[in-house]
């Protein structure tokens, strides 16, 4: 019965891979890298393709299609194969080169911590290996915060009264891709500006020691981008009440927020509440609800100068 079971998912999986032979095609050396992850686990399990056959009920044929790389697997069949072996799935569907073995292990105990553990960790880690005020952090002032913040206005009204440089990503991303942002949705979708974002990024960094950015909204969902961020700036959280977000941005003309979405303020609330830790991560948080504009860019400048003598000093 199980043997009949994992033939027809074979064949199921099989049948697809027929009927788009060109996506099979585009994803050919991640399938392989796959394969190759897959073998090497079993491999160190002590494993034979039979063993794992039988515990994960994928067929023993359809494992070694896997492992060669011509196996376009389903994620509820590699789920199994996971299983069967003890890992978890992202172990096996990450891209790129295996991880080192010191870099498994670290993961597997920081699962473990309770979240005041793995905030604790993340202070020692960046303390010893990273996030400090040189290179150039304390006087690169990156914004982070939802739409309707103040990011734009503060920055730039705080680049006025720093003589430096005020720079608004989503302005430097239409720049070097010669569209607008609206465009590059519609024709190359999100994943294409994730990567126009962090490209715009690495090139701003790279060109201006001493500036004021003013970043996209959702930068912090993109992981890898975010990273380059707090390395490379000292990043302060715009922050403001959800009603504040949606008047301000309301106030600029903008109607987008309330078209079509009468419950557009639950939205709101929700993308909020989902990158409350993220925008935490920032080096200080700038709350400007209940405070004038002046009021708001005084205590971004207090923030700015801090960061900076901080810098100085530890580059004595």
């Amino acid at each position: 019965m199980l043997s009949k079971a994992s033939d027809t998912m074979d064949q199921a999986a099989q049948k697809i891979e027929r009927q788009a032979p060109c996506a099979a095609e585009t994803h050919r050396p991640y399938l392989k890298d796959l394969g190759t992850r897959v073998r090497n686990a079993r491999a160190r399990r002590g494993m034979t393709r039979k063993i794992l056959a039988r515990d994960s009920g994928v067929s023993e044929r359809y494992l070694a299609q896997l492992e060669a790389g011509r196996g376009n697997i389903s994620i509820a069949l590699l789920r199994q194969v996971a299983n069967a072996m003890g890992l978890p799935l992202t172990g096996l569907v990450r891209e790129g080169p295996d991880q080192p073995v010191e870099m498994t292990l670290l993961m597997q105990r920081l699962e473990r911590l309770k979240p005041g553990e793995l905030s604790e960790a993340a202070h020692l880690l960046n303390r010893h290996f990273g996030r400090d005020l040189k290179a150039g952090r304390g006087t690169r002032i990156a914004l982070v915060g939802l739409r309707g913040g103040g990011k734009t206005s503060l920055g730039r009204g705080l680049a006025e009264r720093m003589t430096l440089p005020f720079i608004e990503m989503n302005t430097e991303i239409e720049r070097d891709t010669g569209i607008s942002l609206t465009e590059i949705f519609s024709l190359s979708g999100q994943t294409a500006y994730r990567r126009y974002e962090r490209r715009a990024l690495e090139r701003v960094i790279a060109a201006n020691a001493d500036m004021v950015i003013a970043t996209g909204g959702s930068l912090v969902s993109e992981a890898a981008t975010f990273e380059l961020l707090l390395d490379a700036c000292y990043t302060v959280w715009i922050r403001a009440k959800p009603e504040d977000h949606m008047n301000r941005v309301m106030a600029q003309g903008d109607m987008r927020p309330m078209a079509g979405n009468a419950e557009a303020m639950a939205d709101l609330r929700r993308i909020l509440v989902e990158r409350d830790q993220l925008y935490g991560k920032a080096d200080a948080v700038l709350d400007t609800s209940g405070k004038s504009f002046e009021e708001s860019l005084a205590d971004l400048r207090k923030i700015a100068l801090d960061a900076r003598r901080g810098a100085a000093s530890a580059a004595c």
